[in-house]
Order: C-alpha cells, then sequence, then structure tokens
C-alpha cells in the first residue's frame, strides 16, 4: 500500500512522475483547479443569491471574501482523492510553482481538510533528479503566492461582472470587458485608427546596379547637395507631408531628370570606402513570450498551440519502453535565468560540437521587474539531448518547438558572432551639386552563436574597391543599371499575435500565464478576426473600446492596468496589503481614482448607443457612421431608412470603411432594388446584392409565392460588383457547370462557386480551384478529373487543435478541444459536442467535455429525427390502411 500521496495537476504529469519514485508514493492528478468562483448562477449558493453583491460572489462587503465552490465537474475527482488520501500516511502537493500552482494546493487543501502530515514541493523541470531534489526540501504553501493569485481573480471578477453588463445595456447581449483583454483589444483597435487616418505619401530616390571583378552590388542614391534623400519615416503618417528638416524630397519628374543627367555625368568616383568590425550577441534562452513570439514567427504557430505542445514537452514523452520523461523546464515563465547544471551542460555541448573557441559563459539578468513566475528560463532538461535524439520520439509539432528551444539555449551560451561591414560611397556631380550614392555589404568572419541560431546572417560581399576609383570610366567599376525608383509610406502594420504579445510584454500588461487565453479570448468574442497573421478588429470591437475608453478610458489605460501588475507583484512578494488594494480599485482612493463602482454610477447615464462616424456625404452634407447591428453592422446616411443604410461586408475592414466605401455600398444596395435585367429562358428579374459574406447576383425575388429562396451565387473576390453586366450574371447563374462523366466512375464532375471559393465536385469529393489555370468559367473536364484524383488532406490531418484534454477513463478515446466552423468543440474522435457561447475554453477540464459529450444534443436530434421519421412512416401506414378499409366497407355498401 502506499505510504505517500502526491497530488499534480494533469494525468500525463502524474504518468511521467510515478515513473520516478517507487512504490511508497502514489501520483494522482486534481484536474487543474478544484474549486473556483462560481461560473454560473446555478453554482451560486442560494443564501449568497440573496446578496447585493451575490451575482459576482465576492463579498465587497466584508474584505473582498470570495465565494469558492466546487465545480459540478469537479465534486466527482474531490470524493476520489478524499478517498486516495484515506489510504496514505502523508500529503504531497506537487503542482507548478507558479501562482496558479500554488492556488491549486491551497484549494486542494480548503477542500480535503487533510488531519494528515502535509508538505508542499516544487520544481521547473519534471526529471528524476528535480524531483528528488524537491522531495529532499519540502516546504509550506506560500501564503503570499496565493494571496495575489486571489486578488488576481477577484480583480478580474470585478472588472469584468460590473463592465460587462455596461455593454450589454449599451451596445449588445453577451458581451464581455476583460481587465487585460480590454487593454490588449484597445491596443489592437488603436493601430487600426492610426492605419484608417494615415495618408500615403510617395518619394523617390535612383538606384544603380553595379559590377566589378566579376561581384555585382547594387548602391542607393542617400545624398544631394548635402542634404540627405527624403525616406518614408521622414513623412507625417496623419497628413502625409514632409516632416523633417533639411532633408530633400525627390520627386518622380525629379527622379526621372536626375537619372538622366547621371547617366551623362559618368565616371563618377569612390569618394569614401569604410570598413568596421561588428560583433552580433546571441539573444537570451526563451521566456514565455519570447517562445511564444519566436513559434509564432518561424514555426507559425499561434500562442495557444505553443502552450499546447510546451506542456506536452514539459509533462513528460515516452522516450521508449514505457519510460516517460519532461523534455524542457516549466513553460510558464518570465527568467531568463539559467541554472549552473545547465550552464555546465551547455559548456560541454558547444565545446564538443564545435570546439572552446565557440563557448562563451553568459549569465542573464532578469528584465522584469518581479520575475518569479518560475526559477529558471524554458530550456530542455537536458542540453546534451540534441533534437536528433529524440527525433522518432517527438510528433512534427513536437519536435520544431524543441529544436527551437534547444537551439536558443545553446546559442545563449555561445561566442558572438564577428562580421566585417563595408560602406563604399559614389559620388557624380549634378546642376543641384553633388549626388552620393551609397553601397552597403557585410561579411561574416566568425560565426559563434550562428552556427545554431534560427535566423540565418546572410553574406552581401562588396568587391575589393579602393578611393579613387571610377565607376563607368571602362576599367574599373562598371555601371550596369541605373533607374529611378518609386516607394510610398506604408500604414502602421497591424498586429500580429507574436507582435500584440511584445506590446503586452513591453507595457508590463498581463504576465506569462495571461498572453495566449487573452488572445484568444478577443478572437471568441468577435472583438477581433485575422487577415493571414494579421488581428483585424471588427466594428463591434471598436464599438466597445471606443465606449470604454470615452467613459472608462482609466480602467483601459495602459499605465494603470501596468500598475494593477506591479501591485499584484508586490502582493505576490509581501509588501502589499491584498484587501487595501481591492478596496482602492473598487470603491477608490490614492492612485486609483474615483473607483470602478461610482465610475459606472456616474457614466452609464451618460452613455449613448456607440456609433463610429465615418465623415460627411459631401453631396447631402448628411453624416455618415457605421452601427454594429442586431446581426451585422451597417452604415447609415442621416436618419438612415431603407434607401440610407447597407450592410457591411465581412472582408472590409475599418481602415477601409471611408465615406467613399460607405457611399458606395448604399448605392449598390439602391442598385440591388432594380433589377440589371431579365433572364432570357424564365424572364425572372437579376439582381446584384450584397449581403454579409459579400456581393451576388440573385435570380427572381427574395419573396416568392412559392415560398422558395431564390437561386444566388457568391461573386468572385476580385469582382467589383458595380461592373457585373447582365451577359456576367447569366454566366455565374449557369452555375454549377456540368463538365462530363468522370472516366472511371461515371458520375457528374461539376464546377461551382461555394462560400470558401471556386471548386470542382464529383460525387462527394470536393477539391478547390486556385490559380488562374482553374478558372470555373473554363476549368476542363480532364483538369477537373486530375484534381479530384488527387488524394485530399484527410479532416484529421486538416482539423485546428486547441488543447487535448486527456482520456476517457472507461473508453481510453483522446479528448480534444477543436476549434470549428462555428466555435470551438470537444470530441472523442466520435461525437462532438459544441461549447456555449459563454462558455471559456480555457477553464474546460476533462470531466466536464466527458459530461458533455455523453449528453451531446447532436446525437438526440439524430435520434429524434429517425423517431419522427419513422413515425411518419407510421402514420402515413395507419393513414392508409384506414384509407383502404373505408373504401373496402364503401364497396361493400354499395354491392349490398
Amino acid at each position: 500500500m502506499p505510504k505517500h500521496l502526491v497530488i499534480v495537476e494533469s494525468p500525463a504529469k502524474a504518468k511521467t512522475i510515478e515513473k520516478f519514485l517507487g512504490k511508497d508514493y502514489r501520483v494522482v492528478a486534481s484536474f487543474g483547479h478544484i474549486r473556483d468562483l462560481p461560473s454560473s448562477s446555478d453554482e451560486i449558493p442560494e443564501a449568497v443569491k440573496k446578496e447585493p453583491w451575490g451575482r459576482m460572489a465576492v463579498n465587497v462587503d466584508n474584505d473582498y471574501e470570495p465565494i469558492y465552490v466546487i465545480s459540478s465537474d469537479s465534486k466527482k475527482q474531490v470524493s476520489a482523492l478524499k478517498k486516495e488520501l484515506k489510504d496514505a500516511d502523508d500529503l504531497i502537493l506537487a503542482t507548478d510553482e507558479d501562482r496558479e500552482g500554488e492556488a491549486i494546493s491551497w484549494h486542494l487543501l480548503e477542500a480535503l481538510k487533510p488531519k494528515k502530515p502535509v508538505s508542499r514541493i516544487a520544481f521547473h523541470e519534471i526529471t528524476k533528479s528535480a524531483i528528488q531534489e524537491a522531495l529532499d526540501s519540502p516546504r509550506e504553501v506560500d501564503n503570499s503566492l496565493v494571496q495575489a493569485q486571489e486578488s488576481r481573480r477577484i480583480l478580474d471578477r470585478l472588472f469584468g461582472y460590473c463592465l460587462s453588463p455596461v455593454l450589454w445595456r449599451k451596445v449588445k447581449p453577451k458581451l464581455s470587458a476583460g481587465r487585460v483583454q480590454s487593454v490588449a483589444l484597445r491596443l489592437v483597435v488603436e493601430r487600426e485608427e492610426d492605419r484608417r487616418r494615415f495618408v500615403k505619401a510617395e518619394y523617390w530616390d535612383l538606384e544603380a546596379a553595379l559590377e566589378a571583378q566579376g561581384i555585382e552590388f547594387n548602391a542607393t542614391l542617400v545624398e544631394l547637395d548635402g542634404k540627405r534623400i527624403a525616406a518614408g519615416k521622414d513623412f507625417d503618417a496623419d497628413t502625409g507631408k514632409l516632416a523633417a528638416e533639411n532633408v530633400e524630397w525627390i520627386t518622380a519628374d525629379a527622379a526621372q531628370i536626375l537619372t538622366d543627367e547621371l547617366r551623362g555625368a559618368l565616371p563618377w568616383k569612390i569618394t569614401r570606402v569604410d570598413q568596421k568590425q561588428a560583433k552580433l550577441k546571441p539573444a537570451p534562452p526563451f521566456i514565455t513570450s519570447t517562445m511564444q513570439q519566436a513559434a509564432s514567427s518561424l514555426l507559425g504557430f499561434t500562442p495557444r498551440k505553443t502552450m499546447q505542445v510546451a506542456q506536452r514537452l514539459y509533462e513528460g514523452i515516452d522516450l521508449g519502453g514505457g519510460d516517460r520523461e519532461g523534455l524542457i523546464t516549466y513553460m510558464r515563465t518570465d527568467s531568463v535565468v539559467l541554472s549552473d547544471r545547465a550552464l555546465g551542460q551547455a559548456n560541454k555541448v558547444v565545446t564538443d560540437m564545435f570546439g572552446a573557441e565557440y563557448h562563451q559563459v553568459r549569465k542573464f539578468k532578469n528584465k522584469a521587474k518581479n520575475a518569479q513566475e518560475a526559477h529558471e528560463a524554458i530550456r530542455p532538461t537536458e542540453l546534451t539531448r540534441p533534437p536528433e535524439a529524440v527525433a522518432s520520439y517527438l510528433q512534427k509539432d513536437e519536435l520544431a518547438l524543441y529544436r527551437l528551444i534547444w537551439n536558443r539555449t545553446i546559442a545563449s551560451q555561445m561566442a558572438e558572432a564577428e562580421l566585417l561591414k563595408t560602406s563604399i560611397d559614389i559620388t557624380a556631380k549634378t546642376s543641384k551639386g553633388d549626388a552620393v550614392m551609397r553601397a552597403n555589404g557585410s561579411v561574416v568572419t566568425f560565426p559563434g552563436f550562428l552556427k545554431v541560431a534560427d535566423t540565418a546572417q546572410k553574406d552581401n560581399e562588396l568587391p575589393p574597391i579602393e578611393e579613387g576609383q571610377g565607376v563607368g570610366d571602362g576599367q574599373d567599376i562598371a555601371l550596369k543599371e541605373l533607374n529611378p525608383a518609386q516607394h510610398e509610406t506604408k500604414p502602421p502594420a497591424r498586429y500580429t499575435e507574436a507582435s500584440l504579445i511584445r506590446r503586452l510584454e513591453e507595457e508590463g500588461i498581463g504576465r506569462p500565464s495571461t498572453y495566449a487565453p487573452t488572445i484568444s479570448t478577443i478572437q471568441a468574442r468577435d472583438y477581433v478576426g485575422k487577415r493571414g497573421n494579421a488581428l483585424v478588429p471588427t466594428i463591434l470591437g471598436i464599438a466597445v473600446i471606443q465606449l470604454l475608453r470615452k467613459h472608462f478610458g482609466e480602467y483601459v489605460d495602459l499605465g494603470f492596468t501596468a500598475r494593477m501588475e506591479d501591485a499584484l507583484d508586490n502582493i505576490a512578494n509581501g509588501t502589499q496589503d491584498r484587501s487595501a488594494f481591492l478596496e482602492g480599485f473598487y470603491r477608490g482612493h490614492g492612485e486609483f481614482g474615483h473607483g470602478l463602482e461610482p465610475q459606472i454610477e456616474t457614466e452609464l447615464p451618460k452613455i449613448d448607443f456607440p456609433n463610429l462616424e465615418l465623415g460627411v456625404d459631401p453631396d447631402t452634407k448628411e453624416t455618415i457612421v457605421v452601427r454594429v447591428g442586431k446581426n451585422r453592422p451597417f452604415v447609415q446616411r442621416g436618419e438612415g431608412g431603407t434607401d440610407n443604410t447597407a450592410t457591411v461586408p465581412e472582408d472590409v475592414a475599418y481602415d477601409e470603411l471611408t465615406v467613399e466605401k460607405a457611399l458606395e455600398l448604399i448605392e449598390l444596395k439602391k442598385k440591388g432594388t432594380d433589377p440589371i435585367g431579365k433572364h432570357p429562358e424564365t424572364e425572372e428579374n437579376i439582381y446584384v446584392l450584397i449581403g454579409p459574406f459579400g456581393p451576388y447576383v440573385q435570380l427572381g425575388e427574395t419573396q416568392r409565392e412559392d415560398g422558395k429562396k431564390p437561386k444566388r451565387v457568391g461573386l468572385l473576390k476580385d469582382v467589383d460588383p458595380a461592373s457585373v453586366t447582365l451577359d456576367t450574371a447569366l454566366e455565374y447563374l449557369s452555375l454549377p457547370r456540368h463538365l462530363g462523366q468522370h472516366p472511371e466512375s461515371g458520375n457528374k464532375v461539376l464546377a461551382a462557386i461555394g462560400p470558401y471559393g471556386p471548386y470542382v465536385k464529383c460525387n462527394k469529393e470536393f477539391r478547390s480551384l486556385q490559380g488562374e489555370d482553374f478558372n470555373v468559367f473554363n476549368v476542363t473536364l480532364d483538369q477537373a478529373v486530375h484534381l479530384v484524383n488527387q488524394p485530399k488532406k484527410s479532416r484529421r490531418a486538416q482539423r485546428k487543435v486547441l488543447k487535448e484534454l486527456g482520456k476517457h477513463p472507461e473508453t481510453e478515446d483522446t479528448i480534444e478541444l477543436l476549434e470549428g466552423r462555428y466555435g470551438p468543440y470537444v470530441t472523442d474522435g466520435t461525437t462532438n459536442a459544441s461549447l456555449a457561447k459563454d462558455q471559456d475554453p480555457d477553464e474546460l477540464t476533462l470531466e466536464k467535455a466527458i459530461e458533455m459529450i455523453k449528453n451531446a444534443p447532436a446525437k438526440k436530434k439524430k435520434a429524434a429525427k429517425k423517431k419522427k421519421k419513422a413515425a411518419t412512416k407510421k402514420k402515413a401506414a395507419t393513414k392508409k390502411k384506414s384509407s383502404a378499409k373505408k373504401k373496402s366497407a364503401a364497396k361493400k355498401k354499395s354491392a349490398s
């Protein structure tokens, strides 16, 4: 019988740790948090519901006491843990070493109420030596860390439960505000507002293609008559005007004149050759945010996916023979420190692989003021285990992330890379003064850490050139080409998930554990969408931020939010009082200003429904706004009405929604009420309309006498609806095209346009049409058959897995959380169950997922449908039988 009961958070972690401990230890999982604030009104105790603060489940009148409950999906597990505890001599709490882990341990104590010895151990890597070291130095639960996590939880509850109802009343039901999420959304929205204000500016320079000693190189005009040539940074983004002084702004005409003049001014002279040594330093080892950024830019991972893969590497991988071991240290950390053991291993690895001259000990210092989420940076648990040694045991994504972490850690302990940088100035005489063109090059002379760095440093070699040499004199340096080069200033780039995390970190907003769920939340709430990797705020997201910024600006201010993070850190290290902090935030005093509760009471009566003003119609002088709408955002001119409103298509971003675009949408909608012609065969009217998902052509009226929907075909993305003629519309309405029969199966082969673009279809096989060679209107039968015959990626390969929750205890099926077309859902591979709109995917447990799958409505509906169908058949048969009896009786009566 095991003497020691060890509790960790996850089954995978439990399985790994149990391998390291002898038969005297029993390791079980709590499945994350077993207690929390109620997530729904059903979980709030009846006595609490009657209180004025009952909805929040935080007693704001008594020291901000939280009301914790054991969730329904954790009750069974708590009972199981109590049973395990009865048979053990003592309890060892081995949850993660950050604040969340410390809080989980505290909640376990509160729920289990053990009457046996209790110890708390913490480790930042799941290896035998680390586990043994933790067992040798147990401690008590750190109450300061628990209070910091509790304060964060209460703070977030007060923020969300107070401000979200304001959004429900003034914008739209089922919206949410969040302490970190609203600030993150504000950053995304304000970047879009910057793009909307942006005014493009054009500027030119000259580019020369040169050759010397068989080496080609380029030079760019950088100076004219002692003035620097204007570049993008010299223009005001809001006006498009030149903002810098003493620079030369070259226009298109001036560039052409200067080009002609320089061609006639040959030979030019080399007036400066400058060479200097430069060094590149390696980056520190990964912390949570930098790992997420690197995985995004180099591997294309979302922050959520990065953390899921890292979690698997941390909790343990089967390295053969049933032995499991954690491959990386704890992945939620803002510390860049490496242990002495890791430094020693790095020394051996670098020296053995590259030589002693490549090794350099580096001890990095934390930039974060209170970096204590973990004791060490993210690194491989064994640096002597390169990616190649574990490649056969890892999935593709796991290996890619492990390689990234291993490379970064090893590179951080390597010598600097050495470069030779060369700069060459070429001067020519013009009527405006001396024109200076510059060529820059660099060559790596000693690679150092670049040997393992994930970003390559390319050589840009310049030929050996000396001052005084000529260009274009037929001897030294040949001029191959000289051309004007046009440039345009670019609007500020939208945030990607990686760059948003970097900005949040720079501003001190959020902590390692918050970045991935924050970005997931603003997308799940439909506040932000994506174009490629770019985060694009929706009209709803912009309206929410404009309201919060106008009426509750203090609470979505970057500096204010960062100060709250600092206060939570101070609570964690015992230098700030928890109660005073929460009181100041909620009711106001000192640095917290008015306080959230009185601020809402003051501002609520002043809030109008948010309309985003776009400008004024130059003809009618009416104001044009964009409104959120019940289902979709729409533009409105003046007082509105049928002829003065139009739906905003999904693919139109706020920075593109100008007055001109709004008027175009309104005009297109008005034109849509007038047919562009009639179908030559059916005589039905044909319309060009714009819907939420873009423009389309429609055959017949929207309201038909037979109740059927009219035929509609979406226009291809690059088609301007205003340019659609009757012939074009008829071409679209001819879809789907019947191309012929498949030569093998004999099934019809069709070409059509669907929600995701043009495609070909044969039986149940679909293939997208991509590129100019596969136009839906001219694709041939042979081309379509070739596409259909190509193997299709399995649905499983295309699935977007958000999280692996664990194994079903009865069936051993893997339970996963997936991103679906209509939102997140859980599946066991056979049955799917969608999450409710207000259900947070990050709080989903394995037991809750199993319960959802068990009660999946889809199965019930399917069964009900079959039952209904059977009942209908039975009813029809009974009716038929009854009718036959009546006829028979009638015949008998007639015969008699």
